[in-house]
């Protein structure tokens, strides 16, 4: 450290991220009349409900963007997004209360969709089960990038 400052070391390689977990896109469009924005490590499925979108695909996945980063869409706007699947024990509370538990208990998914179907988040389709598109992710990080707010 110098002068109070974390010193990094980077290596020459990329750095890869989310290595070995499902990943799916989706299309997303956002039907509101406000902005909406998106945390990176945020349960996409619990997104917004006028963002319309294939629920079912993004249940247990959120943004595959480094933590801290995130995406926002603007009124009217229409992108694909790639997700990555939770890791780690994959037990969710909070976010929009659809699921509140373990992603892998039996029935939390028909659950969360019928609930979230029941709630007006669109493209939720109680009963669905659609398998997202595999896509991969390998970041690499500029050896001058500094920091700051995405």
């Amino acid at each position: 450290m110098s002068a109070g400052r974390p010193a990094y070391l980077y290596g020459e390689a990329p750095v890869e991220i989310n290595a070995g977990r499902a990943t799916a896109r989706v299309r997303v469009s956002n039907t509101g009349d406000r902005a909406i924005q998106v945390g990176s490590h945020y349960h996409f499925f619990e997104a917004n409900r006028a963002l319309d979108f294939e629920r079912a695909q993004a249940y247990g996945m959120h943004l595959d963007l480094p933590a801290g980063t995130g995406v926002r869409f603007e009124p009217g706007d229409t992108r694909d997004v790639d997700l990555v699947a939770f890791a780690g024990h994959r037990r969710l509370v909070g976010f929009s209360g659809l699921v509140d538990g373990g992603l892998n208990a039996a029935d939390t998914r028909a659950k969360a969709l019928r609930r979230a179907a029941e709630l007006g988040f669109l493209g939720a389709r109680p009963g669905s089960d659609v398998v997202g598109e595999a896509v991969g992710a390998t970041l690499a990080f500029d050896k001058d990038a500094k920091g700051g707010d995405a």
